[in-house]
């Protein structure tokens, strides 16, 4: 009886990691460990090289690698060492900006991502906030319409932060990171189109409805309507954003609304 022929499953070559992949590695895990927090600094290059056991270039090359990352911020030869940045919304929303520049993704799947965090934020404050945040929220409410007729700029900060509240009152670090960055590289990527809009319209209008909207969401997650409060997000957003987009993004936004 003869004996079966191995099957040829067409394995690829591996390639041996590199040095400057393991030391970015270490460095890495310490920072996402928190053993490296942000505004901390790594040691100088001299002794990176001493403790890993490397060349310069190698240890150069990994801290490039980082840095292109988001992780750290490093100038060759500094004498302080690579300043560390670590996880933050800022480099998430980054990505998520250039990533709807790119042939990969759109703006409208964007925006559509951001109607999607934002409902299941609300959902989940409704039932986990507390009178803390329901405290703060108000205060920015308030704030939003004081701002209508005379200053831009602090309603749409107060409106930003307005978001970040609700994020984290969520109970998801997560989510509220996500939310974040989400809502930052939507602001990023339209809000010249939005700014010659409301230039050219009646922004002062659009505040005042803005404000009825966060008190409307306000007063659901006080009632801890998590139902209405989700409506309420997807609904804003599709009416904000919407008009500045072709009729066929438009309908992936409406996808997004029930």
């Amino acid at each position: 009886m003869s004996a079966e022929s191995p099957v040829r499953i067409g394995f690829q070559p591996v390639r041996p990691v590199r040095a400057y992949q393991r030391v970015a590695e270490q460095i890495e895990e310490r920072i996402l460990a928190g053993e490296l927090p942000p505004g901390s600094r790594l040691p100088a290059e001299r002794e990176l090289v001493r403790q890993f056991d490397v060349g310069r270039s190698t240890i150069r090359e990994a801290l490039r690698v980082l840095q292109s990352s988001g992780l750290i911020r490093s100038r060759p030869g500094d004498p302080l060492g690579a300043e560390v940045l670590g996880v933050s919304p800022d480099t998430l929303s980054h990505a998520l900006g250039r990533l709807a520049r790119s042939h990969l993704s759109s703006l409208a799947e964007l925006i559509q991502f951001r109607m999607v965090l934002d409902a299941e934020s609300y959902r989940l404050a409704a039932r986990l906030h507390t009178e803390e945040d329901l405290r703060r929220l108000t205060e920015l409410a308030d704030r939003m319409g004081e701002c209508v007729s005379c200053d831009p700029h602090a309603f749409s900060e107060a409106d930003a932060q307005f978001h970040r509240v609700v994020a984290e009152a969520s109970g998801n670090a997560l989510l509220a990171l996500c939310a974040r960055a989400v809502h930052d590289a939507v602001v990023d990527a339209i809000e010249g189109e939005l700014v010659r809009a409301e230039r050219d319209g009646d922004a002062g209008e659009w505040m005042r409805r803005s404000v009825v909207h966060h008190r409307e969401i306000l007063a659901a997650l006080r009632a801890s309507d998590g139902g209405r409060a989700a409506r309420l997000g997807r609904e804003a957003l599709f009416e904000h954003y919407a008009p500045h987009l072709p009729e066929r993004d438009r309908e992936r936004l409406r996808a997004a609304l029930d």
